[in-house]
């Protein structure tokens, strides 16, 4: 487990200690060209605050919602976000690529 892993769990389970709601994402998978590796995790709080990162720009924005989401109804989520490979291209990226991020709500 790396030291940012680590700080995100941390931070997580000492917002749980506070009595805080909290979700957690994680990156599940991921095809082609993608700024995390599987693995890589955020914790949410109730109130939006949050560490650690799934991926950076408007994914992030849209799993942080979404787990602000999952602590209301305790459900989990399995989000896909991507790019295709001719999309990309028309915005000056080399290659499209995809990445699917779970979202837990932690008790």
């Amino acid at each position: 487990m790396t030291a940012i892993e680590q700080d995100v769990l941390q931070t997580a389970a000492g917002w749980l200690d506070e009595g805080r709601k909290v979700a957690l994402g994680t990156v599940v998978k991921t095809w082609g060209s993608s700024p995390r590796p599987a693995g890589s995790q955020i914790a949410v709080r109730d109130d939006g605050a949050f560490v650690g990162s799934v991926s950076g720009g408007c994914v992030e924005g849209a799993v942080i919602e979404d787990a602000l989401n999952a602590m209301q109804d305790g459900k989990t989520r399995k989000l896909e976000f991507g790019v295709s490979d001719e999309q990309a291209w028309a915005v000056g990226l080399a290659c499209g690529g995809r990445i699917e991020v779970f979202v837990e709500p932690l008790v």
